[in-house]
Parts: C-alpha cells; sequence; structure tokens
C-alpha cells in the first residue's frame, strides 16, 4: 500500500507541477483563456483580472504540486489540490457539455486537449487525490517545518520571477504557430482531409405576431416586408472532424482599408514587422524604430490602436490587424519580427531587441 500511495502522490504531484510549468511559460496565454470563458458567462468586466488570476493560478498549482512531494503540509496540500480539481473538472465539463468552449487551456498551447480528454484526466485526478486524502494518515513526512517553509517560499518566489521575465521577453517555448522559422502562409493552408462543421443559417422574423422560423436558402414563397426581422443563429448540422489551419486571421490593412497582407509576403528584401495591439505611449518608439532602420529600410507597424498610433506620427506605414491575430503573433507589445515574405526569420520583445 504504501508503494502505491507513494506513486499516486507523485503522479499527481508532477502532473500538477507539469501543468503549471507549461501555462507559467505562457500566463498571458491563460488570461486569454479565461477571458474566453468570462465572455460566454456575462463577466466580462473581470477580464482586467485575468493576468492577475492566471499568474495566482499557476503558482498555485506548481507549489501544490511541489508541496505534494515534500509532503509538507501534506493533508492540507490535499485539500488544496481537491479544490483545485474540482474546480478544473468543472470548467473541463462546461467546455464539453456546453461546447461553447473549444479548448479549455489546461495545458496551454504546447499541448493542446480536447475538452472530452481534459474532463477524463480532470476526472482521475480527482479519485488520485481523493484517494491519497483517504490514506493520509499512512503517509509520514520527515520533513523539517523551517526547511519545508524555506522550499515552498523558494519556489514561490521562482515561479513568480520566471512568469515576470516571460511577460517581459516572450514565452521560453514559443508554440504558437507565429513562431521563429514558421511560413504563415503555409500556417494559413488547411491541412488535407480537413472536413469543415456543417451549418445552417436559421433567420429569425415575426409575422402577423407569431415567429417565424427559416434556414437562409429557403425564404417563404410569400415573404415580404410583412415579415419583421428579429435574428439569425448558426445551427450545426453534423460535426467536422476538427482539422483546420493554424492560422486563420491573418489580414493587414492600410489606413485606406486595403488589404495588403499579400503584397508584403511578396516583398523580395526582409522587412521589419512591430506588433502592438494597444499603443503605449511609455515604450520607447523613436529609439526603436530608429534601432530597427540602421539594418531595414522596410518596418511597418501592426495595431488594433488606429487612432493612438496615429498620435504617434511615426515615419513609418501603420497596418491595421485583428486584435485577437496580433494577442497570438506576439504576446509583448511591441514585438519586433524580421520576415522573408511570409516567413519569420526572427522574433524578439522590443526590451531584447534594444539590448542587441
Amino acid at each position: 500500500m504504501q508503494a502505491f500511495l507513494k506513486v499516486l502522490r507523485w503522479s499527481v504531484g508532477l502532473l500538477f507541477i507539469f501543468s503549471g510549468l507549461i501555462k507559467a511559460n505562457d500566463p498571458l496565454g491563460l488570461s486569454y483563456k479565461m477571458q474566453e470563458f468570462f465572455e460566454v458567462w456575462g463577466l466580462a468586466f473581470l477580464d482586467d483580472y485575468s493576468l492577475a488570476f492566471a499568474l495566482c493560478m499557476n503558482t498555485l498549482e506548481i507549489v501544490a504540486g511541489i508541496a505534494l512531494l515534500i509532503k509538507f503540509p501534506y493533508k492540507q496540500t490535499l485539500w488544496l489540490l481537491l479544490g483545485l480539481i474540482v474546480f478544473f473538472t468543472f470548467l473541463t465539463g462546461y467546455a464539453l457539455f456546453s461546447g461553447k468552449i473549444k479548448t479549455c487551456g489546461c495545458f496551454g498551447d504546447c499541448i493542446p486537449l480536447t475538452p472530452k480528454v481534459s474532463f477524463i484526466k480532470d476526472l482521475v485526478l480527482m479519485f488520485a487525490i481523493i484517494i491519497l486524502l483517504f490514506n493520509h494518515k499512512k503517509v509520514k513526512s520527515n520533513m523539517h517545518k523551517a526547511l519545508g517553509i524555506f522550499l515552498l517560499i523558494l519556489s514561490t518566489g521562482a515561479v513568480g520571477y520566471g512568469q515576470y521575465y516571460v511577460l517581459q521577453h516572450l514565452p521560453f517555448i514559443d508554440c504558437l504557430p507565429y513562431k521563429r522559422g514558421n511560413d504563415i502562409q503555409e500556417q494559413m493552408k488547411t491541412p488535407a482531409g480537413a472536413v469543415p462543421d456543417s451549418v445552417s443559417i436559421q433567420m429569425s422574423f415575426k409575422k402577423n405576431g407569431k415567429n417565424v422560423q427559416f434556414d437562409i436558402n429557403q425564404f417563404p414563397t410569400d415573404f415580404d416586408s410583412t415579415y419583421v426581422y428579429q435574428d439569425r443563429k448558426e445551427v450545426l448540422i453534423q460535426k467536422g472532424n476538427g482539422l483546420v489551419a493554424k492560422i486563420i486571421d491573418f489580414s493587414l490593412f492600410t489606413m485606406d482599408n486595403v488589404d495588403t497582407t499579400q503584397a508584403l509576403f511578396n516583398t523580395k528584401n526582409p522587412y521589419v514587422l512591430i506588433f502592438a495591439g494597444n499603443i503605449d505611449a511609455s515604450v520607447p518608439w523613436e529609439t526603436l524604430i530608429s534601432t530597427i532602420q540602421e539594418k531595414h529600410q522596410q518596418v511597418y507597424l501592426i495595431t488594433a490602436d488606429k487612432a493612438n498610433a496615429l498620435q504617434l506620427k511615426l515615419n513609418i506605414p501603420v497596418l491595421v490587424g485583428d486584435m485577437t491575430m496580433i494577442k497570438t503573433a506576439a504576446r509583448v507589445w511591441p514585438t519586433v519580427v524580421i520576415m522573408n515574405g511570409s516567413r519569420i526569420m526572427e522574433k524578439q520583445s522590443y526590451i531584447d531587441f534594444l539590448k542587441k
């Protein structure tokens, strides 16, 4: 029994540490996933706190996993882990049974899991923690209290510093489709054998005080101005196989709303894209741009914050992109991306770029 409990304890502890470390590598990614849940639940007012929640959750997972391994404090740690796994099971269960969330973000973007796999994983973990909790008296801890507290404080500080570092310098491991070496055009191609979802657009109108619904391709023969529009929604007819392009939203527009994406990809010489979803006036923009222009003639600012970008009056073209795309392409704003055609040759946060 002791050997079984030891294997179970190490398995649970290491899995929590592994899960926390993957997400701590990219805490902004977890915060964006939290915002997705908040939006579905009508809690958008919590968006401003999502990064703080993500930082705390990652730290809690890792430190709790370490506490379980060193068995200090053992029983309290098991109760904490049980609370965490109940919460995680609720999230993965919601993602699975509601269908409103495609991935739960349990292992970040590095190991994307389907809601079904995530839910089963959490149920197994919950069962394992309950077994450990019922048998907690059979496990003895020889850890000195002072040493245990020191190790947990040290772990908390190390995880905190690591997350602070990646928020300033980009993730240690880039698991996103915009990582160095990737070709954006290749990432935009639909995989072979992909079967998309089959959906029907259902229109809702009111006629003579009654609600009338029909498919967008099958309007009533007597359709006229007496039909008052109410709503439209997509109804899933048949689920596809889930194979989609890794990048589906990369489009860049000039200030005159002209799509210039393909023109950039056809550029013969290397060029630089500066990604910044929102414009922070405290960034040394002039120094950054002049440093880039010492080596590269073509420099473009990619932003969703058109108004503030114009106020900066930078002597480079400003291109407008989708905010979600910019969040995925660049976790730090601004991020400097050196391109050769559609291939990403180099990618650095502006802090690292200015240090070169």
